[in-house]
């Protein structure tokens, strides 16, 4: 029989093998190493093959890292008597309230306290249909269930903190899946709708189920979404490409006052993003509220990366994104210090890039604010419990095989996060009672999603989601390391109490970490509405502290009650910030520099319109 060929094991990681010549002769150990190294490349090849797929399925999950957690958790309970006796009490007495209250219930009694009170962000059962028989018994056992397996994934003593968060995790999402509420016969608004239009809101659900399954089939938008057209009606905030690479685009704004600040505005928004969040309606608008307070803005938009794109790194991102855009900055106002901002990925990006300036004695910044974005990822909500060795592992080999992490494997993750409020309530609305919610400027936006390169994610969840290297001082910039100690500049922060992507005691942590001046801002709403909050826009409100930099820590805590809550949007408190450590006012500089030709595209440009 031949030797096998050999497998050229120098291709980087990722690529396919290369086939290297054959020597004439070789002793009997090369070749058995040879024979090993081919069988290694090939079983590694097998392996990757088979978690891609399974990956389809499990939405990115690793049934390996599943399965460790449950395992630690079943096998420290099999161990604990003393729970177990627990757990069995606390069934009795639940079983025991339960039977009386439905005893009581059946036999009309009035003012029935309930067995137990859903927690104040659970809705599904606060109609007053739910309160009539059988369906508050029905609703109080599910409840009384909830509870029950939150006190059985909890509290064992010797289970890994981490897997004890996977398997709670993992038994709130099952229960939400099966949750009364979900199901037709068990959903009294459900039935009183149905009787009240003879069924017709259920051939309405079936027809709004398989609409939603042909546009996810086909990759199209959500129904509503066609309403807004970016360059239309959102994204419309007059401006110019400036500049461009493979990786961006550069968007400057026009000018709508008489001067502007001498020191213009860049932002940075995520890849994982396209940028025009920050650009949503005229009415939203936080690029044209900008420009109307007399800022000169520049905006970064990035390019939806393609297969050929999955060896793009970190350190592509920071190069061809936030560097290159200064330079262009630079070139259209020179000598000026610039006013730097960053949301979400784009903020942490921003933050690397500043750190390594400030290493490099590069002065060019004036400013630096963070919009939802962590530094510190100890602390960085339900996304960390699957990011471990298993769970990044596998999802190499998932984004291995297509060179990219997809927009559904993104938006799954997401949506499992809050599938109450994403997945679940939309079921009900959508399906059984069979209506449609308008989408608004926001959610059309939110469906509109980008993809990530398979080396840049990879490097993005190893070395600041499972390694922590940023906050720690081992992120690497062109080979050597940076610190966010090293920031100096005044710096202004904003959190958001009900963000579920980077929550706010996270992003919290930079006042740790920045010997700076640091204006920390928590306002009310999610990770995307807390920030797109206009001035005008109903029941905002906000608390502010400044930390200067050799004053003592405030931890979380104290913060959230000796900060002064203030009422409406921070977009005024920032821009009067901003404002304060800029210098006098001035002519706005040209759109692109003196030397621009007329012929510039126009804003939102093109990489914001790739699909």
């Amino acid at each position: 029989m031949p030797d096998p060929v050999p497998i050229d094991r120098a291709a980087p990681r990722g690529a396919a093998p290369r086939i290297a010549s054959a020597p004439e002769a070789q002793p009997a150990s090369q070749r058995e190493a040879r024979d090993f190294d081919a069988m290694g490349a090939v079983g590694d090849l097998a392996d990757r093959l088979l978690h891609s797929t399974i990956a389809r399925a499990t939405f990115g999950l690793s049934p390996a890292a599943l399965a460790g957690a449950y395992l630690d958790w079943a096998s420290h309970l099999a161990f604990s008597p003393g729970k177990q006796l627990q757990l069995v009490a606390k069934a009795a007495d639940k079983w025991t309230r339960l039977q009386q209250y439905a005893a009581r219930s059946a036999a009309g009694a009035s003012s029935l306290k309930p067995c137990v009170e859903p927690l104040p962000q659970d809705t599904r059962f606060s109609s007053p249909e739910w309160q009539a028989w059988p369906f508050n018994v029905i609703s109080q056992a599910f409840l009384l269930d909830q509870q029950w397996w939150h006190v059985a994934t909890t509290g064992l003593r010797g289970v890994n903190k981490r897997h004890e968060e996977m398997v709670a995790f993992g038994a709130r999402q099952a229960l939400d899946m099966f949750s009364p509420s979900n199901f037709l016969f068990t959903n009294p608004r459900a039935l009183k709708r149905t009787r009240e239009t003879g069924g017709a809101n259920l051939i309405a659900g079936a027809q709004n189920f398989f609409d939603d399954w042909r546009r996810a089939f086909n990759g199209e938008r959500p129904a509503g979404a066609e309403k807004f057209e970016v360059g239309r009606n959102v994204a419309v905030t007059k401006g110019k490409v400036v500049y461009s690479n493979h990786l961006i685009e550069l968007i400057q704004y026009a000018p709508t006052t008489a001067t502007v600040r001498a020191e213009p505005m860049l932002i940075t928004p995520a890849w994982i993003m396209k940028y025009y969040i920050l650009d949503l309606s005229p009415a939203n608008s936080l690029v044209k509220y900008l420009v109307d307070q007399g800022f000169t803005v520049f905006m970064i938009s990035w390019r939806n990366p393609g297969l050929e794109d999955r060896n793009l790194g970190m350190e592509d991102y920071l190069k061809l994104g936030v560097m290159a855009a200064l330079d262009a900055v630079g070139k259209i106002a020179p000598g000026r210090k610039v006013h730097a901002a960053g949301y979400c990925l784009g903020g942490t990006l921003l933050a690397i890039a500043a750190a390594a300036m400030a290493r490099d004695q590069d002065r060019r910044l004036a400013s630096l604010t963070f919009f939802a974005a962590q530094t510190d990822f100890t602390e960085a909500g339900e996304l960390t419990l699957f990011i471990n060795e298993s769970q990044i592992a596998f999802l190499e080999d998932m984004m291995w095989r297509d060179g990219l992490l997809d927009t559904t494997q993104m938006a799954g993750a997401f949506q499992m996060l809050r599938s109450n409020d994403l997945v679940w309530s939309r079921v009900v609305h959508d399906y059984l009672m069979g209506e449609r919610s308008e989408l608004n400027d926001l959610m059309a936006w939110n469906a509109d999603a980008t993809r990530m390169p398979y080396r840049m994610h990879s490097e993005y969840l190893r070395r600041l989601f499972l390694d922590n290297d940023l906050a720690e001082g081992r992120f690497r910039v062109g080979g050597r390391p940076i610190a966010l100690a090293d920031l100096r500049g005044p710096i202004f922060a904003v959190g958001t109490q009900r963000d579920h992507v980077a929550p706010w005691r996270s992003t919290y942590k930079l006042l740790l970490l920045a010997e700076a001046d640091v204006t920390y801002v928590l306002t009310n709403g999610g990770h995307n509405a807390g920030i797109v909050s206009e001035p005008g826009h109903p029941g905002r409100h906000y608390q502010s502290l400044t930390k200067r930099a050799l004053d003592r820590y405030v931890d979380p805590d104290t913060f959230l009650k000796d900060a002064q809550r203030i009422e409406g949007s921070w977009w005024p408190a920032w821009a009067a910030w901003l404002a304060a450590n800029s210098s006098a006012t001035t002519a706005p500089p040209r759109l692109g520099g003196e030397q621009a030709s007329d012929a510039l595209l126009d804003a939102p440009g093109t990489y914001v319109l790739q699909k």
